[in-house]
């Protein structure tokens, strides 16, 4: 079988990296997704590993992105994502530039002079540097100061001398730092001014005050606009930047799963692979070690008795299906897959629940608009959860709707009505024409029935699906009733048929082919001569009795009571030679069998004759035999005690599990008289005039959406999945596996997406 049957063949995977190139494979196979990593550390703690400190760095650049992500936001700036170009993770060498970048762009938002205050006044022109580099290295960096030199000379007023001086204004923050900046200015005989004292002076500092503020209007527009050219720059590269920090961090973190060598030159990692994939992986290798590396790194695949991972490749239409089957457990390895099986089975079962014609149609056309701006939707990226489980489920729901039109199309219902595409198959003329019916007849009756007896009357049967006529007819209840319900037999037992039938193929591929004798066999028996004689019973009698005989035909209940109680009695037989009572027998033989067998065939081959050893073509290890002898391991008490539980769960599931699928024909008979309740309560409020046609129309579509579509979907939906999970993979499915995952950059999660930053 292939992979989309079975799952892959998986193999242990020894990888040798040089330490030059260990970074670059370890992208080029995040990049490609082809290998999971084992923990050759479990020991060591995660603060005590090798790339820790790298760790923290790329952390720490998370940080400063979160922070311009936000501000981003808050400035309404959009951040542009290209999801068919996606930037690589950098050399470990270009982290140093992107640390840059990123503090280059916070500094760039925080030097906004708001809040800051301002010392003015003059000092020496000699003086400037020494009192430039004084206030950068008391206040650190904490103060801005900005200088110009006077046109003219000035007397000093202390000493009389004539010099060059420049005048200075210092912006800081804070009260301390402003002490430090007024001792500074004491040092170097710096010459402040203060607030002038007379009105004259007062007006002409407010005057400049005036102008003053205008200018500080200006700078902080300016600013401003400053501020928004840097975000929207830092916008354009953000993206990147958020996808090369992940990408590093996470190969920082494989990096800390693997082991160095003795010679702490080359690491070690151990990884599961698909043998599919080997030679991609030793491409991606050779693609990430450095030309002129001493020791190329190598794979070397190695022997283990673990169990792989389980790895089945989905594309966007089957992850649907295989969700629905992994959500009841991951498959074993190298077991076989329903999920094939489930993309025909689950909608067909759905809608054998959820047939109508008119329901399908909106159904599918909902899921084919989801399907036709898929690229759209992804691109959104919606918060809503609801909303991405019918996105993420929208083939699955296309399909759904598709099977409900076929459905519909057998039930012959469309909104609760039938329809008349190729005309009936029952004529009222011929009752006329052979003097059965007469207008005294029509007057005298309310109800006529028609006799398919009378020649004319049942022309044959409807090309497809159900005669119309009985859409009119009052026993049409009871006819859906008798047909659904045969109907749903039939369905459950070739549905458990075909999962008794799987399991041959595990038994085949591991080996095991005492189980077919042992297991499938004795299943097949119990299951066929049991339910599978009630399908035939339900055919036969459906072929062998016409409309003239039809009252002659026995019961199939009481004569399926009878089998059991292996009582002929007085009841016409259903056909001659009837063969029940030995196929009653044969199933109960079949019990003992499947108790039996295996546990007594497991000790033969332990305590027997001959001592041998059942040899498994082991999945695990594909380049040789392993040689299993159950005088080591094998317990009788506990495989008899484990096939006892098997064959009673089997026997008493079989019965249940039957009448588990008549929950078929209840879903589908409480569907249908819903719609029809709904259509007649249209049908009596419209009849109060126009005025009313639109609000009742409109009710009714509301209706019609919430409660047929929505609700009974729903409903529909989850006893299809319980009639999979419980009656049908059961059967051959165990589910006890572990799921591959591999080493994907494009499966990571980002935390600015979590936040809603992207």
């Amino acid at each position: 079988m292939g992979s989309v049957f079975r799952s892959e063949e998986m193999c242990l995977v020894q990888l040798f990296l040089q330490s030059g190139s260990a970074y670059d494979c370890i992208s080029e196979l995040g990049e490609m997704g082809l290998v999971e990593f084992r923990d050759l550390n479990p020991s060591v703690n995660s603060f005590q590993r090798r790339f820790v400190s790298e760790i923290k760095r790329c952390e720490e650049m998370e940080r400063i992105l979160g922070y311009l992500l936000r501000e981003i936001r808050k400035a309404n700036i959009a951040v542009p994502e290209d999801d068919e170009i996606c930037p690589v993770a950098p050399p470990p060498k270009h982290v140093l530039e992107i640390m840059v970048g990123l503090r280059c762009c916070l500094s760039c938002k925080n030097n906004i002079p708001l809040g800051c205050r301002f010392v003015s006044g003059l000092i020496h022109r000699v003086k400037v540097e020494a009192f430039e580099r004084m206030l950068w290295r008391v206040c650190k960096g904490y103060t801005i100061l900005s200088y110009a030199e006077l046109g003219e000379s000035l007397a000093d007023l202390d000493t009389g001398e004539i010099s060059t001086n420049v005048v200075f204004l210092i912006s800081f923050w804070g009260d301390q730092i402003g002490q430090k900046v007024q001792k500074i200015c004491d040092c170097y005989h710096c010459h402040l001014y203060p607030h002038p004292e007379n009105d004259e002076e007062r007006a002409d500092v407010m005057d400049s005050l005036r102008t003053r503020i205008q200018d500080l209007n200006n700078v902080l527009h300016r600013t401003e606009e400053y501020l928004r050219q840097v975000l929207q720059k830092a916008s354009e590269s953000a993206f990147t930047w958020v996808v090369q920090v992940k990408k590093m961090k996470a190969i920082y973190h494989i990096l800390n799963l693997c082991s160095f060598d003795v010679t702490n030159k080359c690491l070690i990692a151990e990884v599961w692979c698909p043998v599919n994939d080997l030679t991609n992986l030793r491409g991606a290798l050779e693609e990430g070690s450095v030309s002129d590396a001493t020791v190329p790194s190598f794979v070397n695949r190695i022997p283990s008795n673990d169990t792989p991972p389980t790895l089945l490749r989905t594309n966007k239409f089957t992850s649907g299906f295989q969700s629905i089957v992994e959500a009841y457990g991951v498959g074993d390895y190298r077991e076989v897959s329903p999920a094939p099986y489930t993309i025909i089975t689950f909608p067909f079962l759905f809608a054998v629940m959820f047939g109508d014609l008119g329901h399908g149609m909106v159904m599918a056309c909902f899921a084919l608009w989801m399907v036709l701006t898929e690229k759209s939707h992804k691109r959104k990226r919606s918060d809503n959860e609801i909303w991405t489980m019918f996105f993420e489920g929208r083939y699955i729901i296309l399909m759904m709707g598709l099977f409900s039109v076929y459905t519909g199309l057998i039930y012959n219902d469309c909104f609760s009505k039938s329809l008349n595409i190729f005309g009936s198959g029952w004529s009222v003329r011929a009752m006329f024409t052979d003097q059965q019916w007469t207008n005294e007849t029509l007057q005298t009756n309310t109800l006529l029935i028609l006799d398919p007896n009378v020649s004319g009357v049942f022309v044959g049967p409807y090309p497809f699906g159900i005669d119309p006529i009985w859409n009119m007819a009052v026993n049409r209840l009871s006819f859906l009733n008798s047909y659904k319900m045969k109907m749903s037999v039939i369905i459950g037992v070739m549905h458990m048929s075909f999962g008794v039938v799987l399991s041959v193929f595990n038994h085949l591929h591991f080996k095991q082919r005492f189980n077919i004798y042992l297991l499938f066999l004795p299943e097949f028996l119990f299951l066929m001569c049991l339910f599978g004689y009630l399908v035939f019973m339900i055919i036969y009698k459906w072929l062998a009795f016409g409309a003239r005989d039809s009252r002659l035909a026995p019961s199939i209940l009481i004569h399926f009571i009878n089998m059991f109680l292996m009582q002929g009695g007085d009841n016409t037989p259903l056909y001659p030679g009837q063969v029940g009572v030995f196929l009653v027998v044969v199933a109960l033989l079949s019990v003992p069998v499947l108790l039996l067998g295996k546990p007594v065939y497991l000790y033969w081959l332990h305590r027997g004759g001959k001592i041998r050893a059942v040899v498994f073509q082991s999945s695990l290890l594909p380049f040789y035999l392993v040689n299993v002898l159950y005088i080591f391991q094998f317990d009788f008490g506990d495989v008899f005690l484990h096939q006892a539980i098997h064959t009673i769960e089997y026997c008493l599931g079989c019965i249940s599990n039957t009448a588990s699928y008549l929950r078929l024909w209840a879903l589908s008979l409480a569907h249908a008289r819903k719609d029809r309740t709904h259509y007649t309560f249209k049908r009596m409020t419209s009849r109060l005039g126009v005025l009313f046609l639109v609000p009742v129309f409109s009710l009714f579509a509301v209706l019609t959406v919430s409660i047929l579509l929505v609700m009974e979907g729903l409903s529909a939906f989850l006893h299809a999945l319980r009639l999979h999970w419980v009656e049908f993979q059961n059967k051959f499915y165990h589910g006890t596996g572990i799921k591959f995952a591999p080493f994907d950059f494009s499966a990571l999660p980002s935390v600015f997406e979590q936040d809603g930053l992207l």
